[in-house]
């Protein structure tokens, strides 16, 4: 895909407007969403990427259209396992609720910006350096590995070493002061930030570090870097609103991890094979996108149904023992 300069301004234009007038909503009114309107705003992102999605079919055909597709289902779908470890740093930092759809907002705006400079670095190397889809390929299969056999247990949010510097290099208060991000507290000689700016480099640069799996996982199904930042976009769009609606359905996606465990392991398996066939090896097969495609859609379907399935058989069994506890607490004071 040879774009000329201007589509690229046009799209990341097009992106800031969207972001623009989002942030001038939020600000206007700091407050928690409704469930309609988070519902609205997810429906509203989801045609749009769609959209753009049948527009790259209708210009530049199945194959890229399939590209986009796959890349922005797989990174829309780790961004959502992500949104564990953003309720836990909301939790951490003791954010309160208002103001929680700022927070959220600009460090979303803040990974976008970071991805950027970080696909824009990835799509360089890759066109220098083919051996480096070995290496993605096998990184990939071994953060999948690690997923599978990662034992359920309680997720504990730790602090990067961006997160670390910032609050050595700058002075920070020990409350929030509404929606500001630095203060001058009473009689101070020098401002000082207020932990909301803390939690946005916590929310912008966690979101960096899973890139670090996601953004190998996208050049694994297509190599174009307007694809690759257009999903990455897309994909982070409208992540604040899914926040809030599936907050409390995330605690049922028991699943999820496992089956993003098996793209990833498929993504990087994928990425291993088409590097061999285009070093000469014959039994390497090329997998074809809708091949890739169909893979992950399905995968995430069966994962899906699967954990609301266990999460529904797990609350009657619930109900269950409940139930015979009161039974058993009545029969022992008849007795008594």
């Amino acid at each position: 895909m040879n774009l000329p300069a201007w589509i690229w301004l046009a799209t990341i234009g097009g992106f800031g407007l969207v972001l623009a007038l989002d942030f001038y909503l939020v600000a206007r009114n700091p407050r928690e969403p409704s469930f309609r309107e988070c519902v609205g705003w997810v429906s509203f992102y989801v045609a749009l990427a769609c959209a753009f999605g049948v527009g790259l079919l209708v210009v530049s055909g199945p194959g890229r259209g399939g590209e986009f597709f796959a890349g922005w289902i797989t990174e829309y779908s780790l961004s959502v396992d992500n949104l564990f470890v953003f309720l836990l740093i909301m939790s951490r930092f003791r954010v309160p609720r208002a103001y929680r759809q700022k927070v959220l907002l600009i460090g979303i705006v803040l990974a976008l910006v970071m991805r950027g400079a970080f696909i824009a670095a990835g799509a360089e190397a890759v066109t220098r350096f083919d051996w480096l889809f070995y290496v993605f390929g096998a990184f990939l299969v071994y953060t999948a590995w690690k997923l599978i056999g990662h034992e359920e247990e309680e997720a504990e949010f730790s602090e990067n070493v961006a997160l670390r510097a910032v609050r050595r290099l700058l002075p920070t208060t020990d409350a929030y002061h509404g929606a500001r991000l630095t203060v001058r507290p009473a009689g101070g000689a020098r401002r000082m930030v207020t932990p909301m700016l803390i939690v946005m480099v916590a929310i912008g640069t966690t979101d960096l570090l899973f890139a670090l799996d996601s953004i190998p996982a996208i050049f694994g199904l297509t190599k174009e870097p307007y694809l690759v930042f257009t999903a990455n976009a897309f994909a982070l769009m409208g992540l604040r609103q899914l926040f809030f609606l599936i907050g409390g359905l995330l605690d049922r996606l028991v699943y999820l991890s496992k089956g993003l465990s098996v793209v990833l392991a498929f993504i990087g398996v994928k990425l291993i094979l088409e590097a061999l066939h285009h070093d000469g090896v014959s039994w390497a097969p090329e997998i074809p996108i809708l091949v890739s495609l169909g893979v992950i859609v399905g995968t995430l379907a069966v994962t899906t149904v699967l954990s609301l399935l266990k999460s529904a058989r797990d609350t009657r069994a619930a109900a269950r023992a409940d139930e015979d506890g009161e039974v058993r607490e009545v029969s022992e004071r008849v007795e008594g």
